[in-house]
This record gives C-alpha cells, structure tokens and sequence, in this order.
C-alpha cells in the first residue's frame, strides 16, 4: 500500500500520520507533500523521519490512495490528475463537497455511496460529528427541523491561530492575527467569511452539506457558528424536531446502540461531553439529552468530538478502510 498526505506539515496532515496504525495501516509506504516553503522538511515518523516533498513527485509514485488536506485551491487542481493516474483520492478541502457527482461521505451514514467513486469528499469537521448523531435519529424517529450552535476550537483554523490563542495567553502580541478579534478570554460569532443572508461560509457549509449527506436537501437547518478559547475539540448544542414524538429515553436507547457514538449522560454526577477529554478520540460524544420543554418533539442534546480525529483524519481514513476493502472484494 503506497499513501500520499498532501498538506501534511499541517495539523490536519501530522494527524493524518499519528493515526494511520489506527486503521490498519502501520506498514504502508507513506510519502507527504507541502508547500514549496516546506519541502525538505523532515518530520517525525514512526521510528524515523519523513521528507517533505513537492506535490510534482507525488503524482509520480503511482500511489494508491491519496489524502488531500492543503486548501480548495490545491485540490481542485491537483486532485483529479491524481485520480487520473490511478489513486483514489480523499480530499479534506472544501472543493468538491458540493459537486453533484462527488460523494460527501461520513462512514456511519452513507459509506454505500463510495461505489464507484475514485474522488471521495470528506466533510466539514463540524458537519461530520452532527450527522454521525442525527442519523440513528432519523431512522428511528425521522427530522423535521435542526438547530444547531457550534464552540468551535482554534485548531480548525489551523497552526497560525494555535499561535495566536497561546501567544494571547502569555500576554504577547503577534505578527498577524488570524481572526478579526482577540480569541483568548472571548467568543467570536464569526468563522470564516460572511456570505449571503448573513450568515457564514461554515455556517452554510454544516447546513448544505448536513442536507446532502443526509440525503434530505430539504430538510429545515440552520446554524451559528462560534469560535472559542479551545485548542481542540468543536462542541454543537443542538435543538431537534422529531417527526415522530419519543421520549428521553428512547433518544438515548438509539444513540447507545448508534455507530461511532458514544453516550456520556449522567448530569446527576456531571457527566457529560467536554472538549477537554476528547483529543486523541476517534468517535463522537453526546450527552445533556433532554426534553425541549417549548415543543412536544423537540429534543436538545451536545455533542463533542476531536475536530482533527473524526473531524477530518479519523473520518478519511475511515473511508479509506472502506474503499479498499470493497476493492479486495
């Protein structure tokens, strides 16, 4: 097996190789590429180094599967002449998520649609931990409406705006700020560009591609999105409107049994989901499941997740693990 990880000395990249043995991939080849100002670099790897090379020399390893985490712009250039030699291609990038002949995939809801596919999309991180919860709650009691209010991690923005969170903390000032305000001791309900209707380019991201996932482009969602002083894991309070009526009970039967979930609701003894114990964990936590007391269908919940794990490296490699075992078939 010959890998590739394109944007590989980002976070995303680096935890694409912290997590390869997770998937059965330990022994694999693996070869990374970055931009023209990283090549050369080595990075830690199992008992090694990697080296940093061009994009140009990846393309002729005749690799079979590539990962793409490196910005829009590089994967929709890059990506399909990969494909055309022969790879698949898994692309963390917002390129192709909404191409009507690109399957958006998150394995616990629609792993079926890979068939076929040399050039998978994998979704936005905060998309991937929504859909992996509604879902089982779909099958079981249909959606009518979602709400969605996301605590987003600095991570998501990447290593420039780790920097700027740690220098905030120390007191510093840096050279260029990655957000529009100072991150630390504040909440900024802004992630990414304003777009049309007023709301943002993440926020139409989880609702566009929550529908298409879903596989219900009519399905009543909306977002706010928010960017806190977490370095990792993205957190989303949730208000749902079943179809069907169920109780409390019910909703955390489903989602005890539901894949890739695991159930943390005790609020007795406090205990529920939090971005501080999730790093490192490729499922996602739900838990503060409760009666919406304003609706006779309404269901709150929160749900946590490792934006770096299932929110982008966990959920490609997952698809991989798929892709290639429909191959062997």
């Amino acid at each position: 097996m010959r890998i590739g990880v394109v944007g590989v000395t980002g976070l995303v990249g680096r935890t694409f190789l912290q997590s390869l043995p997770f998937f059965g991939l330990d022994k694999a080849e693996v070869y990374g590429a970055a931009s023209a100002r990283s090549v050369g670099m080595k990075l830690p790897f199992r008992e090694g180094e990697l080296s940093v090379e061009p994009i140009e020399a990846l393309l002729h390893r005749e690799l079979d599967v590539v990962f793409f985490s490196a910005g829009a712009s590089i994967s929709e250039i890059w990506a399909p002449r990969f494909v055309d030699r022969g790879a698949l291609v898994i692309d963390n990038s917002s390129a192709w998520r909404m191409h009507p002949d690109v399957p958006l995939i998150v394995p616990e809801v629609n792993i079926q649609a890979i068939r076929g596919h040399r050039l998978i999309a994998n979704p936005n991180c905060s998309t991937i931990q929504l859909v992996v919860v509604l879902e089982p709650l779909r099958k079981a009691f249909g959606l009518e409406r979602i709400i969605v209010s996301t605590y987003q991690a600095v991570t998501g923005t990447g290593q420039k705006a780790v920097a700027q969170l740690q220098a905030e903390r120390e007191g510093k000032t840096t050279a260029s700020s990655v957000y529009p305000h100072p991150v630390d001791l504040n909440c900024i309900p802004q992630c990414d560009v304003f777009m049309e209707e007023g709301y943002t380019k993440e926020e139409w991201k989880i609702i566009r591609e929550t529908r298409k996932i879903l596989g219900m482009p009519d399905l009543a969602i909306t977002a706010t999105a928010v960017r806190v002083p977490v370095l990792g894991g993205h957190s989303e309070s949730v208000n749902i409107t079943l179809e069907r009526s169920a109780s409390v009970e019910e909703v955390r039967a489903v989602l005890s049994e539901a894949p890739g979930v695991i159930l943390q609701d005790e609020p007795e003894r406090s205990f529920y989901p939090m971005p501080r114990y999730v790093g490192g964990q490729h499922e996602v936590f739900v838990g503060r499941i409760r009666r919406d007391t304003s609706h006779p269908r309404g269901i709150n919940l929160w749900i946590v997740a490792d934006n770096l794990r299932k929110g982008a490296a966990t959920n490609a490699l997952q698809i991989a693990q798929h892709a290639l075992a429909l191959a062997r078939a």
